[in-house]
């Protein structure tokens, strides 16, 4: 028999954590190995664990979203920046549209909200820990509205505000010294700008940027 998947725990209500804990008991193949209330126990439970010679290691984190401190998003970022491979299952009181999709981009391995079946918890975790994403109807609709939006919106809508106003500049004819000394910035930081643009946009140089420019009106022709 192969060895249980090991689970933590992450709530800052305590009663939540033992109701998982006595749900999750009665299942053979998940065993609760640690828990935390609050992301920054969270993160030192996790490590003590994954860096532990010998110890019991740890497959999945099952993370509340909404916690005193460090929410459970930004607790998300840390613990995948850290362990890539290991595997975070969102938590929350919140719809499904409202975080679901921040979450899943952020490296999540699913996103359930605490009224889900107990039968649907443990799939979630089975499949988390095999290394993939568990999805519900409703997140998935969320997620493919998302894409939807994405690729119906201009490539520069999705430039910062830095990034904006380089390539207002840039489109108007300017050259990068000029731009370095209108925005007070070096020169090289003013082309990594210009770089990160024209990945962005899909421009090759600076005229295919302002030809892209006036097709989407941000410019007009003079």
């Amino acid at each position: 028999m192969s060895a249980p998947i090991q689970v933590m725990l992450v709530d800052d209500h305590l009663i939540v954590r033992q109701g998982l804990r006595q749900v999750l008991g009665d299942v053979d193949d998940l065993a609760v190995v640690a828990d935390a209330a609050d992301g920054v126990q969270a993160l030192q439970r996790v490590r003590q664990l994954m860096d532990a010679q010998g110890g019991p290691g740890l497959d999945v984190v099952m993370l509340d979203i909404a916690m005193p401190g460090r929410d459970g998003l930004d607790v998300l970022k840390q613990l995948k920046a850290e362990y890539p491979k290991l595997a975070v299952l969102m938590l929350s009181t919140y719809p499904d549209k409202q975080f679901a999709v921040r979450c899943l981009r952020a490296g999540a391995s699913g996103y359930l909200n605490k009224s889900a079946d107990p039968d649907e918890m443990v799939m979630a975790l089975r499949k988390a820990a095999a290394g993939g994403i568990y999805l519900t109807a409703s997140v998935a609709e969320a997620l493919a509205t998302s894409l939807s939006e994405v690729r119906d919106k201009p490539a520069h809508e999705a430039l910062s505000r830095r990034e904006h106003q380089v390539f207002l500049l840039l489109a108007e004819g300017r050259s990068v010294g000029q731009i370095a000394a209108q925005l007070a910035l070096s020169s090289n930081t003013v082309s990594t700008y210009r770089a990160r643009i024209l990945d962005k946009t899909g421009a090759r140089n600076d005229v295919e940027l302002a030809l892209y420019a006036v097709r989407q009106q941000v410019v007009s022709i003079v």
